[in-house]
């Protein structure tokens, strides 16, 4: 597993290199769960992106999920604000079974002068595995990421 996780990093540091327009690269700590992620941010448009995240938790699941995010400015706060929506999906991976899952995903961010970004986001879920469902509220998570 350890291998996969370190294959799938490196594939989005690849296409990271190859779409150098104001993406983002860093992590995103789950601070219910506590859980951690690589995550990476592919521009599409200044309105919307792509987001795809990497990772383990507490109970050392693997999780992987992709989401379409809507970002809109937040001038009435400060220049660097924006707060995003998305929607996606999720397979995770954990000891004798798997779960697939659909996401929602709000939250806000801000953006430095220099190549930094920090966000704190929610993202909810509805998950299918081994012939039952769970909903999950996501928790909350803050995300560290290195614009370029």
């Amino acid at each position: 597993m350890k291998n996969i996780f370190l294959s799938i990093l490196l594939a989005i540091g690849m296409i990271a290199s190859v779409n150098a327009q104001s993406n983002a690269l860093g992590l995103r700590f789950n601070l219910v769960n506590a859980g951690v992620e690589a995550s990476y941010q592919n521009v599409l448009t200044n309105a919307n992106r792509i987001e795809v995240n990497l990772g383990l938790d507490l109970d050392r699941a693997f999780q992987a999920s992709a989401l379409y995010q809507w970002v809109w400015d937040l001038p009435q706060l400060e220049a660097g604000f924006k707060w995003y929506a998305g929607v996606g999906g999720s397979l995770i991976l954990f000891g004798g079974g798997f779960a697939i899952g659909m996401l929602g995903n709000v939250g806000i961010e801000y953006n430095f002068d220099f190549p930094l970004q920090l966000s704190l986001d929610m993202r909810p879920g509805f998950y299918l595995f081994n012939g039952g469902s769970d909903f999950a509220h996501g928790g909350v998570a803050l995300g560290v990421r290195y614009k370029f």
